[in-house]
């Protein structure tokens, strides 16, 4: 069954909304797809007015930027150690915006968004958060 992104049939009191037309092609969303640790794979996706999305769906390395040296290096993760989008996508090595990884150089705060731009850049976290997270 595909995911309908339009405006809802009840009102926020829980009252009937008359519709005042059909569904539009334009109100269908997409099935929910995550990236996850694995061998690295990106999808592309056409969208509105022919422009392309890439989607990763697994990936093994990470493009960490160090704040102290101001230098960026692609760096193998290791596993998820947290997410605040969900805490069980710790447990599942989902990836997503915000997620905290650890990689061969330390702890590092995911800051792109794999399901929209197709690479994994990331801050690297200070020593002293390390121990915390």
């Amino acid at each position: 069954m595909g995911i309908w992104q339009g405006r809802s049939r009840r009102k926020r009191t829980g009252g009937r909304l008359r519709p005042i037309r059909k569904k539009r092609r334009f109100e269908i969303g997409r099935e929910l797809q995550s990236a996850t640790l694995g061998g690295d794979i990106v999808k592309r996706y056409r969208v509105r007015g022919g422009n392309i999305k890439m989607r990763i769906l697994t990936v093994e390395t990470i493009n960490v930027f160090d704040p102290a040296t101001k230098k960026t290096q692609n760096t193998k993760i290791v596993t998820v150690r947290g997410n605040p989008a969900n805490p069980n996508y710790v447990q599942r090595n989902i990836i997503t915006k915000g997620a905290i990884l650890e990689t061969e150089l330390g702890l590092v705060r995911v800051r792109s968004r794999p399901g929209q731009d197709g690479v994994l850049n990331g801050v690297r976290l200070p020593a002293a958060a390390s121990g915390s997270a």
